[in-house]
C-alpha cells in the first residue's frame, strides 16, 4: 500500500476527528458508512453516520415562532459500534475503551484508496504498563451493494483475563450532525425492533416517520476464539455479548458483517426477510475483502488517472470519494447528485445544481451513470412542470434544491451562526438550475452520441426549460430588449437590491445569457429532430411555431447589462458601494461567509459590490471563448479579449469565495486566460476538503461539486477537451503546477482513449478495440484521426 493510494491521519486530535471522518468515508453508491471510530457514539466530537442514496423524510419543527418543514437525507442505525474494556484475573472491569480514554497511547487511520478499506489501529496501556492493541479493518462492499463487514484484531500486553465485547446495532440515533440545524427535529426513525436469529445474527428495523421507508439491519458476528454469545436488545438497540479469554501476547478477533436492506429495494422484498438471509450466506471477511478488492480494481481501471505529487494525491482522494458516491449501484437507483455526497447531512442531503461540475466527469467515465442522474431530472419534470404552473409560467421550472419528489425544498429560513438569528432564505429564486439541467443534458448527448436520449427524454427537458424561460421574461420597449426580474444568480449574496420589499433582482447576466442558449438550443433540437418525431413531440408538448419564432426572437434579444467595460453581474450593480476589503480582512481575518458578517453588525451585503462565489465569470467556465463571444454576438453584443479581461479583473478583486465552487471556477477561468494566480485559486479547490478551509464545513459531508471539479480541470481545464458532433476537441493550456499526467476516457462509444500531457505536448492513443478511428479537432479547427490502435502527439505553444 504505497503513499500515493492511502491517506492517512497519524494522531488522534478531537478538533478535527469530524473532518476525518467524513474524508474517511466508505460507500458503494447505494450507502456510505461516515470513518467514525468503532468504539464512538455521537457526542460532540463524534458522529457516526450511515446514509442510504435516496433515503428521504420529512418533518415540520418550530422554530422563530414559524412551523418549518424540512425533507432531510435520513441517518440510519449505526452498525459499525463495537465497544470493549478489559477484566484483568482477579481484577474489576475498568473503562470502555475510546480514542478519548486517558489510557490512549497511539491512534492512526489509514484510508487504502486502492481498495476502498479503512483502518483503525489504537494502543492502550495502563498505569500499570498493561496493553491492548487493537486494529479495524472495514470495508461497504463494492460488488454486494447491500454489504458491509469490520474485522477487529484485539492483542493483550502484560495482562491476562477477559475481553468483554459488545457489537451494537444502534437505532437510537438522529439528525444531528450539523449545528446550525440542531433546533430543527431530527428523529427521523420510529417504530424500532430488535431481535435475534441462530448464528450469532442479531437484527433491527425501523422505518421513517414520515416517508415510511422500512429498514432492516441484519449483523453476524463471529469471534476468534469461539465463544458463547448473550443477547441484551432493547427498544431501539440489539447487542451481543461475547466474553474472550486473553493472554499475555494472545490475541482475538470480532468479525462484524452487515447487510442492509430497505423497502425502496428492487425487487420488492420483505427486508428484514432479505437482510437475515444475505447476512447469512455472506462470506467470511477475507472472501468480502477478496472481492471487494477486485471491484475497486475494475472501477480504477475505468476511471485511470495519474497526476504526480501533492495534487494528485489530493485529486486520488476526490476520485476516490466520486467513485463511492455515484456507482453502478447509484445507476439502479431513482436519485440525483447530492452537493455534499453520502457523508454528512449539511444542505440536508439536498441536490442542488451541482451535477453541473460533476457530470463532466462521469459522462466521460461511466455514460451509463451520467444518463442515470439525468433520468432523476427526467422523472420530476412533471414536479418541475407544476412549479411552473404555481408561479404562473408554462413550461418546466426546476427547484433550486430537490429531494425525493422534486418539488422545491429550499428552506424558508437559515440561521446565521454568528447572530444567532434565523432569517429569511430566498435562495429559491436561483431559477438558473434549469438552464444548468439543460446544458447537462445537451453536453451528455454530444460527449456520448446518445441521440435516443437526446430526443426522447432529453428533449422534453430542453424543451420545457426553454419554455418556461419564454414566459418569464417581460419585454422592455424602452431598450427594445427581453428582461428576467425577481431572481437570484450563482452569486446568493445578492438576494434583493438595498431597500427594496421584495427579494430578487433583475438580469442576472448569467441567468440571461444561459437562459437564451437554452432557447437556442431548443431551436436547433427541433430542427434535429426527425420530422415525425418533432411533429409527435410538438403535438404532446402542445408546441407551435408560435413558441419557436418567440423563443427565436428572445435568444436574439435578451438584455445583458455592462457597467465599466465589464459584464454587470445584474441590473444596477455598478451602483451600489464598494466595499472597504482590507478594513474587513484586518478585523475579519477570514471574510468567506461576509454575508454572516454583515447581518450580524446589522448591515446587509446587499448594498455592496461583492459577491459570494463566481456568477458571472462561471460564464467562461462553461463556454469556450469563442463560443461565449458567439452567444453574445447572437444577442448583439461584443465581448471580446478586452471585455473578458476587464470582466475577470473586476470580479476577481470583488468576491470573497465563500462556496468550495468559486476558487475552482476561478482557477479555470484564469487558467484559460493564461492568468498567473491561475494556480493558488486551483490548488485553494484541492484543499477546500481537505485542509478544511470553509471553518468547520468538511466534517458535515465532502463537497462533491468542487472535487469532481478538480478532476474536470485536469480532464478538461488544462487539456481544453470538449466532446462535439464533429469530434475530441483540445486547445491545451499550461498549468505549470501540473505539467504532466495522464488519464483514460470514454467518447461517443470509443472506450479506453488515452490521454497524455507533456510539456508542450499532448498525446491522444486509441485502444485496438475501439470501434473505429478518432476524430481530433485541434486549434485553428485543423482536423486529424487516430486511428485504433494507434497513438498521435500534438504540439502546443
Amino acid at each position: 500500500m504505497t503513499a500515493a493510494w492511502t491517506w492517512n491521519y497519524g494522531e488522534y486530535d478531537p478538533k478535527t476527528e469530524q473532518v476525518a471522518e467524513t474524508l474517511c468515508t466508505l460507500g458503494n453508491g447505494r450507502f456510505a458508512t461516515r470513518g467514525s471510530a468503532p468504539e464512538c457514539r455521537a457526542d460532540s466530537v463524534h458522529y457516526p453516520g450511515t446514509y442510504l442514496a435516496g433515503c428521504y423524510d420529512r418533518l415540520t419543527s418550530g422554530v422563530a415562532g414559524r412551523q418549518v418543514e424540512n425533507e432531510d437525507m435520513v441517518n440510519l442505525p449505526n452498525w459499525t459500534l463495537l465497544r470493549y474494556r478489559c477484566l484483568p484475573e482477579g481484577g474489576s472491569p475498568g473503562e470502555w475503551l475510546t480514542p478519548d480514554s486517558e489510557d490512549l497511547k497511539r491512534y492512526r487511520v489509514s484510508l487504502d484508496l486502492r481498495a476502498g478499506v479503512l483502518t483503525h489501529r489504537l494502543l492502550f496501556q495502563d498505569a500499570e504498563g498493561r496493553g491492548l492493541r487493537v486494529t479495524h479493518h472495514r470495508i461497504v462492499h463494492m460488488g454486494n451493494p447491500r454489504l458491509a463487514a469490520q474485522r477487529s484484531l484485539f492483542r493483550a500486553y502484560g495482562w491476562k483475563g477477559t475481553l468483554e465485547i459488545e457489537s451494537v446495532l444502534d437505532g437510537a440515533v438522529s439528525n444531528a450532525g450539523v449545528e446550525r440545524y440542531r433546533e430543527l427535529d431530527g428523529h427521523h426513525l420510529k417504530a424500532h425492533r430488535t431481535g435475534s436469529e441462530p448464528g450469532g445474527i442479531a437484527w433491527l428495523t425501523c422505518r421513517t416517520a414520515e416517508s415510511d421507508v422500512r429498514v432492516a439491519l441484519a449483523a453476524r458476528t463471529q469471534t476468534a476464539p469461539s465463544v458463547p454469545v448473550v443477547d441484551g436488545h432493547d427498544a431501539t438497540t440489539a447487542v451481543q455479548r461475547y466474553a474472550l479469554p486473553m493472554s499475555p501476547g494472545g490475541s482475538a478477533t470480532v468479525t462484524k458483517t452487515i447487510a442492509l436492506h430497505t423497502s425502496r429495494d428492487r425487487p420488492v422484498d420483505d427486508p428484514l426477510a432479505a437482510a437475515v438471509d444475505d447476512v447469512s450466506h455472506a462470506p467470511g471477511f477475507s472472501a468480502l475483502l477478496a472481492s471487494h478488492r477486485s471491484s475497486w480494481q475494475r472501477l480504477w481501471h475505468e476511471a485511470e488517472l495519474h497526476v504526480p505529487g501533492r495534487a494528485g494525491h489530493i485529486l486520488r482522494l476526490h476520485l476516490f470519494h466520486l467513485l463511492q458516491t455515484l456507482s453502478a449501484h447509484s445507476a439502479e437507483l431513482d436519485v440525483g447528485v447530492p452537493a455534499r455526497g453520502l457523508h454528512g447531512e449539511a444542505y440536508r442531503g439536498h441536490v442542488f445544481w451541482d451535477e453541473l461540475f460533476v457530470l463532466p466527469y462521469v459522462t466521460m467515465h461511466f455514460p451509463e451513470v451520467a444518463r442515470a442522474l439525468l433520468m432523476y431530472r427526467y422523472r420530476r419534470l412533471p414536479a418541475a412542470r407544476a412549479a411552473a404552473r404555481q408561479a404562473g409560467s408554462a413550461g418546466a421550472m426546476y427547484p433550486w434544491q430537490s429531494a425525493s419528489s422534486g418539488r422545491e425544498e429550499t428552506q424558508s429560513l437559515h440561521l446565521n451562526p454568528r447572530s444567532g438569528r434565523w432569517l429569511p432564505d430566498h435562495s429559491h429564486l436561483q431559477r438558473h438550475v434549469g438552464s444548468a439541467i439543460a446544458l447537462n443534458v445537451w453536453r451528455y448527448a454530444q460527449a456520448t452520441g446518445d441521440r435516443g436520449f437526446l430526443h426522447s427524454a432529453g428533449a422534453e427537458i430542453v424543451l420545457e426549460v426553454a419554455r418556461y424561460w419564454a414566459d418569464a421574461v417581460t419585454f422592455d420597449q424602452g431598450r427594445r430588449r427581453y428582461r428576467l426580474r425577481g431572481v437570484v444568480g450563482p452569486d446568493e449574496y445578492h438576494d434583493a437590491y438595498p431597500d427594496a420589499e421584495s427579494p430578487g433582482i433583475d438580469d442576472n447576466a448569467y441567468t440571461n445569457l444561459t437562459a437564451a442558449w437554452v432557447m437556442a438550443r431548443g431551436l436547433d433540437l427541433l430542427d434535429e429532430l426527425p420530422d415525425a418525431r418533432c411533429r409527435e413531440l410538438m403535438e404532446q408538448l402542445s408546441l407551435d411555431s408560435t413558441e419557436r419564432d418567440r423563443w427565436d426572437d428572445i435568444s436574439h434579444r435578451m438584455y445583458v447589462p455592462f457597467h465599466q467595460g465589464a459584464v454587470s453581474q445584474f441590473e444596477s450593480y455598478g451602483r451600489l458601494e464598494e466595499l472597504d476589503w482590507a478594513g474587513y480582512r484586518r478585523r475579519y481575518g477570514d471574510i468567506r461567509r461576509l454575508d454572516r458578517i454583515l447581518e450580524t453588525e446589522g448591515d446587509t451585503v446587499n448594498r455592496y459590490q461583492a459577491s459570494k462565489q463566481a456568477d458571472t465569470l462561471m460564464l467562461g467556465y462553461l463556454f469556450r471563448p469563442t463560443d461565449l463571444a458567439a452567444l453574445f454576438a447572437r444577442l448583439g453584443y461584443r465581448l471580446d479579449d478586452e471585455v473578458s479581461r476587464d470582466t475577470v479583473e473586476y470580479y476577481a478583486r470583488r468576491t470573497s469565495h465563500g462556496s468550495t465552487l468559486s476558487s475552482l471556477v476561478h482557477g479555470w477561468v484564469l487558467a484559460r486566460e493564461k492568468g498567473p494566480e491561475a494556480w493558488s485559486y486551483v490548488e485553494e479547490a484541492l484543499l477546500s476538503d481537505v485542509a478544511d478551509t470553509q471553518g468547520g464545513t468538511t466534517g458535515e459531508g465532502i463537497h462533491l461539486g468542487a472535487m469532481a471539479g478538480t478532476l474536470d480541470m485536469v480532464q478538461r481545464g488544462i487539456t481544453g477537451l470538449e466532446a462535439g458532433a464533429e469530434g475530441l476537441r483540445v486547445d491545451p493550456v499550461v498549468l505549470p503546477e501540473i505539467p504532466r499526467f495522464s488519464f483514460t476516457l470514454c467518447f461517443q462509444g470509443h472506450r479506453g482513449i488515452r490521454i497524455r500531457m507533456l510539456p508542450g505536448r499532448i498525446g491522444i492513443s486509441v485502444p485496438t478495440s475501439s470501434l473505429g478511428p478518432l476524430v481530433v479537432l485541434l486549434p485553428g479547427e485543423r482536423r486529424v484521426t487516430v486511428p485504433a490502435g494507434g497513438e498521435r502527439w500534438f504540439r502546443f505553444p
